[in-house]
């Protein structure tokens, strides 16, 4: 029976005999045949990044060599040499390798991903969040969040978060925009956005989830508003869209013509005070004259300052509908809602003299007539005696007046026709037509 020598390993409690009587080669877990013996033989070989510490092999104990015993020795240590000077190119290799794989080791990073709130761990060789962003094909816009900021530089172990902004078409209290937010819920949004939802109106529901293209949202707000209605005031706490909303959440009721103060379909804002008018109302016919128009053409045949009229005008008639309101007790200036025309109006036709009036009648011309017309109406061109009878300076009767060339009225002529048609009468009658202030006429 061979001799041999035992060689234990620590790290994994394999035993490996070595024959001392002829030569021993180790071959990565392949069994091989020495001296009529068969060996198995397991494979140790790590790479150098998980090597482990070195570890020795024990020798047993053995009896002292003899001469034989230092032959054979002497042989197997010229073998060992010679298998030592194989195995160090080979193990300079391994030496390079297991230098590269420490520094490829070394640039990995393990970063936590999370990408609109749903995270994974990754390994990157990424140097900054940008470059980590491309490698995974995360594209991200103007409105989108990355933290950490996206020039960030990035070590293993690091957190990157990547919240995508949402488009929200809000109307809050009535005022429409569009705002962006990077909450995934309707409640988040708010938050986000700073509206206070304690009591608001929301069109969906808090737990409403936001896509990536976002939605429309309508925001009511709670508000104080007071209202006052007969003679007391009411204050509430609303959501309501409208002022008519507010005023029939206070158990307040319209009827008939009954209004606010502001526009029932306005927006009710914080602090304001709306009153309700109680409102009565009747409608009124009047019928009112329409003014006719006066067409004057010239006639060379009446001296000038005198007008005739040829055809009496005729006022046109309208029937107007008032609207009368009493608003809380308190009468309203009448409002024209509607009117009807019931007859035209017809200009009144005048003719205007135009021949030139004589002013010198002979035996009359040196008498006192300013004198005569003191006396007879004060003056005045367009005087009528109380009667209605006697008109102008001299106070004609109008058949007096006709019988001198006069035309229409006396009182409607000028003054100096009046006076040149008193000359006349004084030649054909003296001074009887004024019995009473004839005598000025030589005073």
């Amino acid at each position: 029976m061979s001799k041999y020598e035992t060689y234990e390993t620590y790290d994994r409690g394999v035993r490996a005999d070595v024959y001392t009587d002829g030569p021993t080669e180790i071959y990565d877990g392949r069994t091989e045949v020495y001296d009529g013996r068969t060996e198995v033989y397991e494979d140790t070989y790590r790479p150098a990044y998980e090597a482990p510490e070195p570890v020795f092999p024990r020798r047993t104990a053995t009896a002292a060599p003899g001469r034989a015993d230092r032959r054979r020795r002497a042989e197997r240590a010229g073998s060992t040499a010679s298998t030592v000077r194989r195995l160090v190119p080979q193990a300079l290799v391994v030496a390079f390798l297991a230098g590269g794989t420490t520094a490829f080791v070394a640039e990995d990073k393990a970063i936590e991903l999370s990408v609109d709130g749903r995270s994974r761990t990754l390994h990157t060789f990424a140097d900054d969040v940008t470059e980590l962003l491309a490698q995974e094909g995360v594209d991200v816009g103007a409105h989108d969040v990355v933290a950490p900021g996206r020039d960030a530089p990035l070590a293993s172990g690091d957190e990157v978060a990547v919240r995508y902004g949402r488009p929200v078409r809000l109307t809050l209290d009535g005022q429409r925009r569009e705002v962006w937010t990077t909450a995934r819920t309707v409640d988040g949004a708010l938050e986000q956005l700073g509206v206070r939802a304690e009591g608001a109106y929301l069109s969906t529901s808090r737990s409403q989830p936001i896509g990536r293209a976002g939605l429309a949202l309508d925001v009511r707000t709670e508000r104080t508003v007071t209202i006052m209605a007969d003679g007391r005031a009411r204050t509430i706490r609303t959501n309501a869209a409208t002022v008519g909303e507010a005023v029939a959440e206070a158990g307040i009721g319209l009827h008939g013509e009954d209004t606010t103060s502001v526009p029932p379909d306005s927006f009710p804002r914080d602090g304001q005070t709306i009153t309700v008018l109680r409102v009565t109302g009747t409608r009124e016919v009047r019928e009112e004259a329409i003014p006719f128009k006066v067409e004057r053409t010239d006639d060379p045949s009446l001296f000038k300052g005198t007008e005739v009229v040829e055809r009496a005008g005729r006022p046109g008639l309208r029937r107007v509908t008032y609207a009368l309101r009493t608003v809380n007790g308190v009468k309203e200036k009448p409002r024209r809602i509607d009117d009807e025309l019931v007859r035209e109006p017809s200009p009144q036709r005048v003719r205007v003299g135009t021949k030139p009036m004589p002013t010198s009648v002979q035996g009359a011309d040196q008498l006192n007539w300013h004198g005569l017309a003191t006396c007879e109406s004060g003056g005045r061109p367009g005087a009528v005696d109380p009667s209605g009878t006697y008109g102008g300076l001299y106070q004609f009767d109008t058949h007096t007046w006709h019988s001198l060339g006069g035309s229409g009225r006396p009182q409607d002529a000028s003054g100096e026709e009046q006076t040149f048609r008193a000359k006349k009468l004084y030649v054909r009658r003296g001074a009887s037509p004024w019995p009473h202030c004839g005598t000025r006429l030589h005073g």
